[in-house]
Order: structure tokens, then C-alpha cells, then sequence
């Protein structure tokens, strides 16, 4: 289970600190830990097609208490259906054991779901269905068809009180007809019912036992994972113990999402706790293709995902020193004057650095609208009229008047404000021009981060088109039709769109100086003066 490294390490420093796990560049010791990870994972030719979808691998670099330093590596997940390999260390709890409550629960909930299936796709109930609603369209059908005969009846009675005087009896008879009509109809209404009402009760009986056993299973189902999760006993560095459900009755949820605990990072830090080494670096890699919802690059490195690792990472790390955030070390050394592209007495448009924020977010940072609000003490309203990506740069409109930000946000609202943006892409796209259509929705189990979603996205469109092709980047001018979050970023790295994610993008990228992303053109109409007002500012990369 700990590997001893197969080359040399005596010339790698430690870090001093334990990896942030949410934002890191892998240590050198990680790099060499996860390459022979991939090495011998090319020479498992049982796993190739499972490999080939794309899996998780985590690394972690250890101290022994004889002072030894080796590595321990784990997947996501289970792996070829199995959650024990030899290589990679076992799972915190194996839910896959045979005698074990949760395969003889997940048994007990498949044997529901067999009844369920037999009892939806049963030949008797499924005629039944039919002949209720054959027999509820005759239904339908008789009674309009009295109706209209019951009101050609009521015309003719109308026309011939009109043609001439009635004697009593006639107008007697008259009336009779009419109430002999609308008792029949009444009768006819009463048999139809009484008829759909016995074949009704049938179905219900029918549909009550389903809906009866999908009741059970949903009950089951939630207790079986309740009863996992208190399985799932998470250290951290200072030997306490929380269970899953405690870790997360703190959270907004209060209870644990599926496949928590099963992620390659709190693999590691229990296996290296139950043993008393020392964590002392981490790294997380995916290996194969990108799923198809979410980016994923072969061989790249990723963060641990928010979701399911942020609250119990945050358990499994207490005592050990781990590096600060990069994003808020980054922060601090923001300028704090902005520069001006544009200025009167309703507006301003400024050009905004990478690493800064648009609004103020949890952490106590320096953002545009800190910024401006100091600047302009006497504007009114939010000021901020859209927004910019953390990471990127270039042009941001400020309202000075409520009047004037209500103007501009309707602009954008209506999508007549043009945006032009200036990229460089890690990879060379073929086409000169395009246009880009992929849903997106927040994947809410790792936010901030976006995924593809045809089901449950918003409509999302970038048209593009091709300035430069040097070596191996493409540098491109983006133009976004609508404005979700990150759009852009995710339309040029995503298989689906230019399949070339932008520099430095280390959600869906490769992490570097920065993101090669920029606003570079805003073009919108002056809410005042009722000019067209376009701007630019180029990119610095």
C-alpha cells in the first residue's frame, strides 16, 4: 500500500506546509508519485475500457514515523466493480462486501424494484388503462353528442314559439320534451360514470400498490444511506473521529450527498492516519475521457470537489498546517486603483484585473464594487451593471443612478449590448469561425464550477472566430449572445464545443499565471444621451 518512490528524491524539498486541497500547483514529489501512478495504470490491460471513460486518481505524499517518505494512491469511486486493490489503498468503508447491510439492503430495495416493474408492465393492468381511457373518450363523445341534439331540440322549440301562438297544451308539450331531454341526458351522465367508476377502482387498487412499494423504497433507500454514512468514521490529523452524518448536519443540506466519503482524497488522509504517517502533499488526476457533463482533461490535475470533500476535508485536516488559499494570498497584492476607459456624470466603465472580484464575495477582498462605492460615495443604487469572472480581465460598466443601472441592466436583459472577447486557447481550432450551443447549468456538487446539460441548462451561445494560429495556441475573439456563468470558459474547453480550454483556466483547464481571458469590447447605448457608446481596451497577453 505505501509505495516507495523508484527514483531518487533526495534532491526535492518538502513543502512546508500541507497542500491546500481547493487550489494548489502539485508539488514535484506529487508529479513524480502521480506519473508512476499513470505508469502502472497503462499496464493494467483489464482495466482499459473502464479506464477509458475516465476516472479520479489521488496521490499523497506520507512521512513515516521512521522517517521514510513514500506515497498512496486511490481512485474514486469503485474501480472494475471492486472497491480492493492490491495498489491503491481501501476504501474508509467497503459498502460492496457481500455479507455486509448495505449489499443485503440494496438486495432488499432491488427485489422492490423487480414488483414495481412486474406491477407497471402487467398485460391485465396495462388493457385496463387503455380500455379506461377508450371508454372515457366514448363517454366523452355520447354525452356531446346528446348535448347537441338536446340543443337543436331547444332551437326547434324556440322557433316554433316564435312562428305563432301556442295553446297551453302545445307549450305543455314543449315543456315535457324538455324535461324528458335533460332527465335522459342526466341518466345517461349517471350510467357512464357508474361505468368508469368500477374500472377506475380496479386501476386505482393497481396504481395504490405501486405507488405503495415506491414509498417503501424511497423509505428503505433513505434509512440504508443514513445507516452508511454513520459506517463512513472520518479522522483527522489530531485522532478525532466524526461520522459522515455528523460532518454534515452542519451544512446547509444537513446530510451527506450520495458518494460522499468515496472520493480519492479522504481515502488517503484515513489510510494515512490509521497508520500514523504524516500527510505531507496531495494531487488529484483524471485519467480517460471527459464525461460528457463535466470538463475533464486526460492527465490533468484537479482540485477536490466542493460538494462532497469541502466539509469533510475541512474535518480531516484539522492539525495539520495547510497552505493558504493561492486565491486570497493573490488578493492581497490587487492594485487598488482602477483604470478609467470611460468616464461622465451617469457612468463609468473600467478596466478590471484578473484576480479581482466584481462583487464582494465571503472572504473580506478588495472588489470592483469596494472600490468604486469609495470612489463615488454619492452614487446610488448597485452600481455594478454585470459581471466579470474573478480570473478575468477587461471592461465593466458602472451606473451612477438607480435610473441609469435599471437602463443598462435592461440592455443586457434584451441582449443588445455587444461583448467582445479576446482569448488564448491551450490547442489549435481547425475552423475559422463558428458558433457554440451548450446549455449550462451550476454543478451542485462542485460549485463554482458549471457543466453541460441538455435536460436542465439554460441556453447559451458563443459565436467565435479565429485571429491567430502560433505552435500550439490559438488565440481567438469570442463573442458571448447570452451571459452564464462561465460561458466562455466552458464553450472552448468542453469535447462538444472547440475542445481547447482557455490558459490558465484551472477549472477546466490547466492552471497557469492567469487566465488568458479578456474582455476587450463593450458597446451599448448611453442611457442619457442615447449615444452608441463603444470601447476597447486591449488584452495585455
Amino acid at each position: 500500500m505505501l509505495h516507495r518512490f523508484t527514483t531518487s528524491i533526495n534532491d526535492i524539498p518538502l513543502p512546508e506546509r500541507f497542500t491546500y486541497p481547493f487550489c494548489y500547483t502539485p508539488h514535484p514529489l506529487c508529479k513524480l508519485a502521480a506519473q508512476e501512478v499513470q505508469d502502472y495504470l497503462n499496464r493494467q490491460t483489464q482495466w482499459k475500457h473502464e479506464l477509458e471513460q475516465g476516472k479520479m486518481f489521488g496521490v499523497l505524499i506520507v512521512q513515516t514515523s521512521q522517517g521514510e517518505i513514500g506515497y498512496l494512491a486511490a481512485f474514486s469511486g469503485i474501480l472494475a466493480g471492486n472497491n480492493m486493490h492490491p495498489f491503491f489503498v481501501p476504501p474508509v468503508y467497503d459498502l460492496l462486501q457481500p455479507q455486509g447491510f448495505f449489499k443485503i439492503g440494496e438486495e432488499q430495495i432491488s427485489q422492490i424494484n423487480i414488483r414495481i416493474k412486474q406491477l407497471e408492465e402487467d398485460k391485465d393492468f396495462q388493457k385496463s388503462v387503455t380500455k379506461l381511457s377508450v371508454l372515457e373518450q366514448n363517454a366523452q363523445n355520447a354525452l356531446n353528442k346528446e348535448r347537441q341534439q338536446m340543443k337543436a331540440a331547444k332551437q326547434r322549440r324556440e322557433a316554433q314559439r316564435q312562428s305563432s301562438p301556442l295553446s297551453l297544451e302545445e307549450e305543455a308539450a314543449l315543456i315535457r320534451e324538455s324535461q324528458f331531454q335533460k332527465a335522459e341526458y342526466k341518466r345517461m351522465e349517471r350510467a357512464w360514470k357508474e361505468k368508469i367508476s368500477s374500472m377506475k377502482s380496479r386501476i386505482i387498487l393497481h396504481e395504490e400498490e405501486i405507488q405503495q412499494l415506491k414509498a417503501e423504497r424511497k423509505k428503505r433507500s433513505a434509512a440504508l444511506q443514513q445507516k452508511l454514512f454513520r459506517q463512513f468514521k472520518m479522522l483527522n490529523y489530531k485522532g478525532e473521529t466524526r461520522t459522515l452524518c455528523e460532518i454534515f448536519a452542519e451544512t446547509a443540506h444537513k446530510t451527506p450527498p450520495a458518494g460522499a466519503g468515496e472520493c480519492a482524497a479522504p481515502k488517503l488522509l484515513q489510510q494515512a492516519y490509521l497508520h500514523h504517517w504524516r500527510p505531507i502533499a496531495m494531487a488529484e488526476f483524471w485519467w480517460g475521457a471527459s464525461p460528457k457533463t463535466e470538463i475533464r482533461h486526460h492527465g490533468h490535475y484537479y482540485p477536490a470537489c466542493k460538494g462532497k470533500c469541502e466539509p469533510i476535508l475541512r474535518h480531516m485536516l484539522q492539525g495539520l498546517e495547510v497552505e493558504e488559499n493561492p486565491m486570497l494570498r493573490s488578493m492581497r497584492f490587487i492594485p487598488k486603483e482602477l483604470e478609467i476607459i470611460f468616464e461622465d456624470r451617469w457612468l463609468a466603465v473600467i478596466n478590471k484585473p484578473a484576480g479581482m472580484l466584481s462583487v464582494p464575495g465571503k472572504e473580506e477582498a478588495i472588489s470592483v464594487y469596494s472600490l468604486m462605492r469609495q470612489r463615488y460615495p454619492d452614487a446610488e443604487g448597485p452600481m455594478i451593471v454585470h459581471r466579470l469572472d474573478m480570473a478575468t480581465s477587461g471592461l465593466l460598466i458602472i451606473a451612477k443612478t438607480k435610473q441609469v443601472h435599471r437602463n443598462l441592466q435592461a440592455q443586457f436583459k434584451e441582449r443588445t449590448v455587444r461583448k467582445r472577447y479576446i482569448a488564448l486557447l491551450d490547442g489549435i481550432v481547425p475552423q475559422n469561425t463558428g458558433t457554440i450551443e451548450l446549455p449550462l447549468c451550476p454543478n451542485l456538487l462542485d460549485r463554482p464550477r458549471q457543466m453541460v446539460n441538455t435536460e436542465h441548462g439554460k441556453v447559451a451561445i458563443t459565436d467565435f472566430e479565429v485571429l491567430e494560429r502560433k505552435g500550439n495556441i490559438t488565440r481567438i475573439s469570442l463573442y458571448p449572445h447570452t451571459g452564464r456563468t462561465h460561458q466562455l470558459r466552458i464553450h472552448t474547453a468542453h469535447p462538444l464545443g472547440l475542445h481547447c480550454p482557455i490558459i490558465g483556466d484551472e477549472l477546466y483547464g490547466k492552471k497557469a499565471d492567469r487566465l488568458c481571458l479578456h474582455a476587450e469590447t463593450i458597446e451599448f447605448i448611453h442611457p442619457i444621451s442615447g449615444e452608441t457608446i463603444k470601447l476597447t481596451k486591449k488584452a495585455g497577453f
